[in-house]
């Protein structure tokens, strides 16, 4: 809970979680999106379609360097291009979480991961339950249909925008 006052005097309480921040990242080569599924207990999803994203929780990485751990940590990716599109929050009204969004090219394998490109779906005690998800670039439009995360779903209509 946190007390604010305005410049005409008056104040209000209100709840406020914070938030380090977070990445999410637009990884495309010239056939295919990498997105990934994977289960959001708080909203009671078994399984979401969301673009590769990680908190901003190393004091010493830069959002850039969050986003290209992360790239490698959830599919197994690395790539030669790395473009900062936009930063945005996600729900100023409550939360201080500010994403920062990357599009991502010129992928090739990360060399450091073999464990997420060897296997599609990791779930060892400790690891998050991701499902690497390739979708063609052609089916981009389903792909924004499937998609009910807002980060995601912001990465996605600014890819569409950038393609056309």
């Amino acid at each position: 809970m946190d007390r604010f006052q305005y410049p005409d005097g008056g104040t209000d309480v209100r709840q406020v979680v914070v938030h380090p921040g977070a990445v999410a990242i637009i990884a495309h080569d010239e056939r295919f999106l990498y997105m990934v599924r994977q289960p959001r207990e708080p909203v009671e999803e078994t399984a979401l379609l969301e673009l590769p994203a990680g908190k901003l929780d190393k004091a010493e990485e830069t959002p850039l360097q969050c986003a290209q751990r992360e790239l490698s940590e959830e599919i197994g990716k690395s790539a030669g291009d790395w473009r900062e599109l936009k930063s945005f929050y996600t729900s100023p009204g409550f939360a201080t979480e500010r994403v920062h969004l990357f599009l991502a090219t010129e992928l090739y394998d990360a060399p450091d991961d073999a464990r997420a490109r060897d296997s599609a779906t990791r779930s060892d005690a400790g690891e998050e339950r991701i499902e690497i998800v390739q979708v063609p670039l052609d089916q981009l439009d389903s792909a924004i249909d499937g998609c009910h995360d807002a980060k995601s779903l912001v990465g996605l209509m600014m890819l569409r925008r950038l393609l056309r």
